[in-house]
C-alpha cells in the first residue's frame, strides 16, 4: 500500500494497524519529505531519525506481537520548547541553546508515543514564545508553505509550517496570546487549544503560566480529536483545574451540530473585509447562525497584553540583567517594557480578566448557543519583513495586531479550535470556534461540520512539488 506525505494521521494509523504497511517505512517516507521540504519552509530546529527509527521499529514490533495502537506510526513533531531526552529545549532562543539537554521527554511527548506515535523532530518558533510573526532573528523566519515569501505566524511557527506542508500529519504547540491560532490560520490548518489546565505542561519552557495552553495542530478535525484523544492520557494533576474536570475523548464528530454564535462588533469592525467575508462562508454551513455582540473585547484583550508583558518579564528578568544582548532585540525590549509595568495596571488587568471572562458566559447563555465563531486572525499571511499594514482605515504595527482577534480569548482559558477556510489559490485565514470551558468536544464537533461542508486543509503547491516519496507498501 502507498500513501501520499499528506495521509491523514487516522489514515496512516489504520495502513500500520492493519499491517498494510509498517511504521518504519511510514517514518522513512516522513524523513525523506522532511529533507526534500524543509530547505524551502525551516520548520525543523531538529531532525530526530534515530529516535524515530527506533520507535517506529518498537511499533512495528508490537504489531507483529498482535497489539494495535490509535496513532501507530504517526510522525509528529514539536514545538522546540517541549522536552526531547538528550537534546537541549531551546524554546527558539540563543541564549538557552548551552544548556544542558533534557533528561526525559515532556509528558505530551510520552503521552503521544504511548499512543504509538513516533517523534520525527524539534520545530522552530519566536524566542520564548513571544512572537504572532515566525521571523526569528537567531535561527531565520519560517516560510509558508502556500508562498514562502510570506509568514507562518507565530509563535508555533514551524509547527504550522511543518504540518501544512506534510512535513508531519500532527505537531504539539503552545498558545499563549495566539501562537497555535494564529499559524493554524495563516498555513490553513486545524488547531486546538483546550481548556487552560486540560493539558499537563510537564516538561515544556514556560511563557506566562497563567495564560500557557499546549495543544496539537493537524490537516483534519479527525487527527486533532485523535491527538486530544491520546495527550488527555498524560498526568494533569498538577495543572489547575483539569482534575476535577476529567476529559472525556473527543467522541462522535458526527453528533448534533452545536448551536453557533457568530461575533460581530468590535471584532468584525476591526477585522479586514476578506477575513469578514470567509467568516460568512463559514456561517453558510451553519445556516442562520445568531448574532452575537459582546461588550468589552479590547479590554480584554489589553488585560491579556499586561499580564503577558508582567509575568513574562518577571520570568526572564534574571538573565536580562546579565546577557541582554543574547536576546533577539524585539523580544528583549518587549521584556523590558513589562518589567516596567506598575503594579496598579497589572493588578487592574486581573480584575478586567475575569470580568472579560463573565461577559463572554454571559454570552453564551443570552444568545443560547454553543459555541461562538469569529476570524482567528484579520488578514492573511503578510509577506516575510513587513512591518506594518492598513487595518480598519488605519497604518498600524503588523506584529502586534496579528493576534488581534485573537488575544480576547487568550486571558480566559476557554477551547478553541481553529478551521481552516480557503479554496486553493487563496491564501488561509481560520476561524475560532470557541467553546464553553472543557468543551472541547462540542468545538470539535463544529469544526467537523465545518470540514464537512468543504473547509479543509489544501496541499500546498510547494510542498506538493517536493512529496516525491510515497509511503512504501509492507514487505
Amino acid at each position: 500500500m502507498s500513501l501520499s506525505p499528506f495521509a491523514s494521521a487516522a489514515a496512516i494509523a489504520r495502513a500500520v494497524n492493519a499491517g498494510e504497511t509498517t511504521a518504519r517505512a511510514v517514518t522513512e517516507a516522513a524523513l525523506g519529505h522532511i529533507a526534500a521540504t524543509d530547505e524551502s519552509v525551516n520548520a525543523f530546529s531538529a531532525v530526530t531519525s534515530a529516535r524515530a527509527l527506533a520507535a517506529a521499529d518498537a511499533v512495528d514490533a508490537a504489531r507483529a506481537a498482535g497489539r494495535t495502537a490509535p496513532l501507530a506510526g504517526v510522525p509528529f513533531a514539536v514545538k522546540n520548547l517541549f522536552d526531547l531526552a538528550g537534546h537541549t529545549t531551546v524554546a527558539g532562543a540563543k541564549i538557552t541553546a548551552a544548556d544542558a539537554p533534557a533528561r526525559r521527554d515532556a509528558d505530551l511527548v510520552t503521552a503521544m508515543e504511548a499512543a504509538g506515535a513516533v517523534c520525527v523532530g524539534a520545530l522552530h518558533m519566536g524566542e520564548f514564545a513571544y512572537d504572532f510573526t515566525g521571523e526569528n532573528d537567531h535561527y531565520g523566519p519560517c516560510r509558508n508553505p502556500h508562498d514562502t515569501a510570506r509568514m507562518t505566524g507565530g509563535s508555533s511557527s514551524g509547527c504550522g509550517g511543518a504540518t501544512a506542508a506534510g512535513m508531519a500529519p500532527i505537531s504539539l504547540g503552545s498558545d499563549t496570546n495566539g501562537s497555535l491560532r494564529v499559524p493554524a490560520s495563516l498555513c490553513g490548518i486545524f488547531s486546538l487549544k483546550p481548556t487552560y489546565g486540560r493539558l499537563s505542561r510537564g516538561g515544556t519552557y514556560p511563557f506566562v503560566d497563567s495564560l500557557d495552553h499546549l495543544g496539537p495542530l493537524a490537516r483534519t478535525v479527525e487527527d486533532l480529536a485523535l491527538a486530544y484523544d491520546a495527550l488527555i492520557t498524560a498526568d494533569t494533576a498538577r495543572d489547575h483545574g483539569a482534575a476535577r474536570h476529567p476529559a472525556a475523548p473527543a467522541g462522535d464528530l458526527s453528533g448534533r451540530a452545536p448551536r453557533v454564535g457568530m461575533l460581530r462588533g468590535w471584532f468584525e469592525a476591526t477585522a479586514s473585509d476578506e477575513a469578514n467575508e470567509r467568516r460568512d462562508r463559514a456561517a453558510a454551513a451553519f445556516g442562520t447562525p445568531a448574532d452575537v455582540e459582546i461588550d468589552g473585547a479590547e479590554a480584554g484583550r489589553a488585560a491579556a497584553y499586561l499580564i503577558t508583558n508582567s509575568e513574562s518579564a518577571a520570568f526572564h528578568l534574571p538573565r536580562l540583567r546579565t546577557e541582554a544582548a543574547a536576546f533577539d532585540p524585539d523580544t528583549r525590549d518587549r521584556f523590558l517594557a513589562g518589567a516596567l509595568l506598575p503594579a496598579a495596571w497589572v493588578a487592574r488587568a486581573q480584575r478586567v480578566r475575569w470580568w472579560w471572562l463573565g461577559q463572554v458566559m454571559a454570552a453564551f447563555d443570552a444568545a443560547d448557543v454553543d459555541v461562538l465563531m469569529v476570524p482567528a486572525t484579520p488578514f492573511t499571511a503578510p509577506a516575510i519583513g513587513q512591518k506594518t499594514l492598513t487595518l480598519a482605515g488605519r497604518t498600524v504595527p503588523l506584529r502586534p495586531n496579528l493576534g488581534l482577534l485573537a488575544q480576547p480569548f487568550s486571558c480566559i482559558g476557554l477551547p478553541v479550535v481553529t478551521v481552516p477556510v480557503f479554496a486553493p489559490g487563496e491564501m488561509p485565514i481560520g476561524m475560532q470556534i470557541i467553546a464553553r470551558p472543557w468543551q472541547e468536544a462540542t468545538a470539535l464537533r463544529a469544526a467537523a461540520r465545518l470540514e464537512a461542508a468543504g473547509f479543509r486543509a489544501h496541499a500546498p503547491a510547494l510542498a506538493a512539488a517536493t512529496a516525491s516519496a510515497a509511503v512504501a507498501p509492507a514487505t
